[in-house]
């Protein structure tokens, strides 16, 4: 039996593997958020894009995104699989702990926000109804962009990334609320009490939310733990997939939005002992449909628009973007955060969200905005959201900034006088143990590090500690190491620990370095540099395991230590004779300076 075959069917799904397969990748070489890529491959791809150019040249419709609905269908659970992983992340125990984020400051954000915004609103001559749609559609922000651009810094567990999360984690609870005002505000309600409303209206969305919450502790570790003694991934993968979207899909029946449910089945997962194989498995799918969420926002831009009213859409653009962060900005003052996490947090805010499209999409059905007002502000939303990566790198370089201009007391200069000390680079909790030990000993010490809250926070302590980097041969020099009795190295990146290394031998090259090193590679390289000792993280850990498991098993505690150092000996004797031919050749040039 011979049937047509109609190449259309698969066009989006091979336009989108053609931009995950290509584009993506390109833009990560570049440097460049891949997120900004996929955006743009939605403007390039989408309707508003070569889908207009195909009108006029029908050869252009193949390589045209044409049917969004279904690509937006499908795109929602890139959302879903986001706030799963985030779940996963979490526990119960956690989330408790930050409840005072989450329920007053994500909800004075999202209070505040929406009361400005529909002020300016109402006073550009919108109706009240309007305005207060309008308003609390354009307060919520993009959990889909920024938490993988905080993810992608591996900043989501610093107070920039718990800022971020309890914002974006309460506008997830306020979705159902606010979407049950709009269908007030657009006459489809009953009741002219809209507070008991909307609480008849989240009353199944709370008994559904219960439910999940009851039977995921009752029934999903016994689950997992039945499809783990197949031993199939395929199994895995399925039931993975079975509790991201029967969770999704409940919360979503309930009234609730899919991501809610996905969060909490992935906070009841996250006290499972299968909690890291799930976020292995799950992984891919997350990435690839993220992606494709992305090309969907960026496929609903309509350019036609913007260059018809170039000035109040990028306008709006901005202004969303300043109100929201003033007022992101001002609370998190408030809640006691310096001004570079405050800054960081509001220009991450700032934008607009992937939920303002649904609700001004539900506005827009219901009569309550006017459909050309929607039109321009889901395309200023888009510009907004396209902007996250690049005012997330923004923000993460005013901090920096502001770091260093926070408190004067880092600013104080490293004495000169004092001959005879250790040096010490990075204070961190390695460096803190060493000077610790140099005190027992008392043996004189400065230290130098690159943060100046913790040089500033140790001084006040009492501690000889000095904001500086010890890269710059000057600096060094201004420590006192030509006088030195040795300089220790225990920062945690591999390449600034080698700066330092070259530095300090350029200045004095018989002064005696210890140097931390990752692992047996990076400490070969460091005694190529020139380093009197290299402790290998990876060797020292090893070796205490053996040291704890000898004596627990009842070896005599002389005879463990002894043949510990042996094996230490031997192994540095071997790093040494690695790094030895290299340092008779002059050894190799720094990375840089």
């Amino acid at each position: 039996m011979n049937a047509s075959f109609d190449l259309g069917v698969y066009k989006e799904a091979l336009l989108f593997l053609v931009t995950a397969g290509v584009v993506a990748p390109l833009f990560v070489r570049l440097r460049i958020s891949p997120v900004l890529g996929y955006l743009l491959a939605g403007v390039a791809l989408g309707p508003f894009g070569l889908g207009k150019l195909a009108e006029r040249t029908p050869i252009l419709a193949a390589l045209a995104l044409t049917n969004i609905d279904t690509i937006d269908r499908l795109a929602e659970f890139g959302v879903v699989v986001l706030l799963f992983t985030i779940g996963l992340e979490l526990s119960f125990e956690r989330l408790k702990r930050m409840r005072r984020l989450v329920f007053e400051f994500g909800l004075g954000q999202l209070v505040l926000s929406t009361l400005a915004l529909a002020l300016v609103a109402y006073a550009l001559g919108r109706t009240a109804a309007a305005a207060t749609t309008i308003g609390a559609a354009l307060a919520l922000s993009s959990t889909a962009i920024v938490i993988p651009v905080l993810a992608g810094r591996k900043r989501l567990a610093s107070p920039v990334g718990r800022l971020s999360f309890a914002a974006l984690l309460l506008q997830d609870l306020a979705v159902a609320p606010l979407l049950v005002l709009v269908t007030m505000l657009s006459g489809g309600g009953q009741s002219g009490n809209l507070a008991v409303s909307i609480a008849i209206a989240l009353a199944p969305a709370a008994a559904a939310l219960a439910v999940v919450i009851v039977v995921g502790r009752l029934a999903l570790r016994p689950l997992f733990h039945s499809v783990a003694l197949t031993r199939s991934p395929e199994f895995f993968m399925a039931a993975c997939l079975l509790v991201v979207l029967g969770a999704a899909l409940i919360a979503a029946a309930s009234g609730l939005s899919m991501a809610l449910g996905a969060f909490v089945a992935g906070l009841l997962l996250a006290e499972t002992e299968f909690r890291r194989e799930i976020q292995v498995t799950i992984e891919p799918f997350k990435g690839l449909l993220l992606g494709l969420f992305f090309v969907s926002v960026g496929a609903q831009l309509d350019l036609s628009i913007l260059s018809a009213a170039p000035v109040a859409t990028i306008g709006i653009a901005v202004a969303l973007i300043a109100i929201k962060a003033a007022i992101v900005f001002v609370l998190a003052r408030l809640f006691k955060a310096p001004n570079r996490v405050a800054g960081e947090a509001a220009l991450l805010l700032g934008p607009g969200g992937e939920f303002a499209f649904v609700m001004v999409s539900a506005a827009i059905a219901g009569g309550v905005v006017d459909r050309a007002d929607g039109a321009i502000l889901l395309v200023a939303v888009a510009l907004s959201m396209m902007a996250i990566p690049s005012l997330g790198r923004l923000g993460a370089a005013l901090a920096r900034r502001r770091a260093r201009e926070l408190d004067p007391e880092a600013l104080v200069s490293p004495p000169d006088e004092d001959a005879g000390r250790v040096i010490i680079v990075g204070y961190g909790r390695v460096g803190t143990l060493i000077g610790e030990m140099l005190d027992a000993h008392r043996i004189r010490f400065i230290a130098v590090d690159v943060d100046p809250n913790l040089t500033a926070r140790e001084r006040r302590a009492g501690k000889p500690v000095y904001y500086g980097d010890a890269s710059r041969e000057d600096f060094l020099r201004r420590c006192g190491l030509e006088t030195a009795r040795a300089l220790v190295i225990t920062l945690d990146k591999p390449d600034a620990n080698e700066e330092v290394v070259v530095a300090a031998r350029r200045l004095r090259p018989d002064v005696t370095i210890i140097a931390r090193a990752r692992d047996a590679e990076h400490a070969r390289t460091l005694y190529e540099l020139g380093v009197s000792d290299a402790v290998p993280e990876t060797i020292e850990a090893s070796l205490q395991l053996s040291e704890a498991t000898l004596v627990d098993i009842g070896v005599p505690m002389g005879l463990v230590i002894a043949s510990i150092h042996e094996k230490r000996d031997e192994f540095r004797k071997l790093l040494v004779a690695a790094g030895a031919p290299e340092r008779t050749r002059g050894a190799r040039r720094p990375r840089k300076g």
